[in-house]
This record gives C-alpha cells, structure tokens and sequence, in this order.
C-alpha cells in the first residue's frame, strides 16, 4: 500500500500559490519612492510606530467586511474596486471619534488562489491605505476548499488608528442648535446589497448588459478621512457619523447624546441617480431610509458660525450642506418631509 499519495496540493491548497501573491504584495506595495515602506509583510507580526507629537495616545480600531457586494464584483469578474470599499469600511469609522488611521490588515478568505483575481484586490487595497494615509502591515490568505464554493470568496479588514485624548470627538461637545451636514456618497458604498441582488434578480436584469448598473454598482466607497481629520485639527466640528448599515437615522442617533435630537430635514437631501432608480423599482422610502445611504455617506455637526470654514476644505462633488439642526428632545432623531425622488 502506497502511504505517501495525500499531499496538501491535492487536498485543495497550493502553498506555492500562497506564496507568490505574498511576494506580489510586498514588492507591490513597496515601491513608493525607493522605500520599502511595508517591508514586514511576509512576517508572523507586524510593527508600526506611534506618530510623535501626540501627548495622551489613545487608540481606536475598527473591522468590516464588504458584504455582498462581492457576488456584484463576481458576476461582473471585476475586483479592482471592491479593496476601495474594504479600507474606507473601518477608516470612515476610525474618525467619528477624531482617529487618524495608521494600520490596516486583510483577511482573504477564498475555494482556491486566483493569483488575478487577489492581485487586483490587493492594488484596491493598497490604494485605499495611500487614500487614507495608513499602512498596509500584513493580513491574512487563506485557501479553503470544501468551505467555499468554486469561484467564492470573502474578505475582511482590520484598521488601526491614534487620537489625542483631548481630540476625541465625545457625545458633549454636541450643542443644541447645531447644524447637521450631508457629506454625499459617491454611491451605495458597500451597504444595502443583499436587497439590491433581490431586486435585480426578481426584475431579471442583465446587469452585464446594463453599463449603468455595472459602473454604479462597483463605486468605491469615498473615504472621507483627509477632509475629516483637517476639520478635527482646526476644532472645527463637534461631532460626526458615518452613514453606513441601517441608514441615516440609525447612524446619526450613535453620536446624540441624550435629550437632544438630529432633527432632519428629508426634503433637503440630494440624493443621487442611483437611488432613484432603486425607489422606482419599487423600494419605499421607508425601506430605502433604513437600507442605504441615499445619497449622504457621512454627517458633521458643527457650530453654526464655522459652516463656512467648513466647507472649504472640500472638492465641489463632495460639498456638505446643510439638512438640519440638533433640537431639544428625547428621541434621538426625527426625520421630516420626504426625499425627492424624481
């Protein structure tokens, strides 16, 4: 009887393949300016430094996935993007409470190594960490025949960020009579898409067909950390959220403090093509308000005499505008009007 025929290759896992993608990640995000920037990639830990300058550290970390919208890339075969939205996942989370992001680790999860198809995932990645000013220190790819199907994959990420003590951005410094801004989207971001791959399946559209939907459906995720961390240094807003999972009202109400409200103004929210096209599909205002962004990816709230500084310190698509104010109250948020969805 022959003892020796089992091999880990044939079980499914090519260390091999493994290997090289590691290599691939290290030269790759290496060069930039002659420095091997990441050079612990590779290794069985990571090691970063604290930024100087900083007088009471505190540290804050963040992890997310993507969700669904990865069966969106693969239908599509198109994973340039989806790294974008891993990164700005947790960094857009990092500065709610005024953290400057300094790491981030992957976890890649996949049936069998696609070395093309991680390759174009990891340079999503990377360019998310250049976008948010943090580093890429290592991760995780794990090959894991009989888990997922063919073709099937997840992916996970981890970031870590530093803030003063004295920047954090706590639930009392928000003032009654300060406004709320909408920072808008730049899309869905990565949220909302098990309800949007219903839809598209029951209305039986092609979106391999539909360059609309294709482009729109595969957005990044704009990460809002430059425009953000510059605001916190000028102590210029009193507090933020991040629009993700569960929409404005749920998000906005994490950063209230007790007995006072976001009170919103619907009518005054611009959304975007996108999201007018899922509400005349047949998706309620109701439903689209719990499930998506609608437009406003992220919200500050400011003193009303800095509304100006503020807003110049962002690009002409991503200029925050006014949509409501805080209000004395109990319930934490109170939505008015309806949004336009002509």
């Amino acid at each position: 009887m022959n003892n020796k025929k089992f091999t880990y290759k044939k079980s499914g896992v090519d260390i091999n393949a493994a290997d090289n993608f590691i290599k691939f990640i290290s030269n790759v995000s290496s060069k930039k300016k002659g420095k091997k920037k990441f050079s612990n990639i590779g290794g069985f830990g990571s090691i970063t430094n604290i930024p100087y300058g900083i007088n009471q550290p505190k540290i804050v970390a963040c992890t997310d996935g993507v969700g669904t919208k990865i069966e969106i890339a693969n239908t599509l075969n198109k994973y340039d993007t989806i790294g974008i939205d891993l990164v700005a996942m947790s960094v857009n989370d990092l500065i709610v409470q005024g953290a400057r992001p300094l790491l981030f680790l992957d976890y890649i999860s996949i049936n069998k190594i696609n070395l093309k198809k991680l390759k174009s995932i990891i340079k999503g990645i990377l360019k998310g960490c250049r976008l948010s000013g943090c580093e890429l220190v290592g991760g995780e790819t794990a090959e894991m025949p009989g888990t997922y199907e063919k073709n099937k994959f997840d992916i996970a990420g981890f970031a870590v960020g530093v803030v003063d003590k004295k920047k954090v951005l706590k639930k009392n410094l928000i003032n009654h009579n300060d406004l709320i801004l909408a920072i808008p989207s730049s899309g869905l971001h990565s949220n909302g898409f098990s309800l949007v791959r219903h839809l598209i399946n029951e209305k039986k559209v092609n979106i391999k067909k539909n360059k609309y939907l294709s482009s729109e459906l595969l957005k990044p995720t704009k990460i809002y950390v430059n425009e953000v961390l510059k605001l916190i240094d000028k102590n210029l807003i009193n507090g933020c959220a991040n629009i993700t999972g569960g929409g404005l009202s749920d998000n906005i109400k994490r950063v209230i403090p007790d007995k006072l409200v976001a009170d919103i103004d619907l009518n005054k929210i611009k959304t975007l093509s996108i999201f007018k096209w899922l509400n005349k599909q047949g998706i309620s205002e109701k439903e689209m308000l719990k499930t998506f962004n609608c437009g406003v990816g992220f919200c500050l709230i400011i003193n009303t005499k800095n509304l100006k500084k503020v807003s110049k310190h962002f690009s002409r698509n991503f200029k925050p505008y006014v949509i409501g104010k805080i209000s004395k109250g109990n319930n934490k948020v109170k939505l008015n009007g309806s949004i336009n969805w002509s």
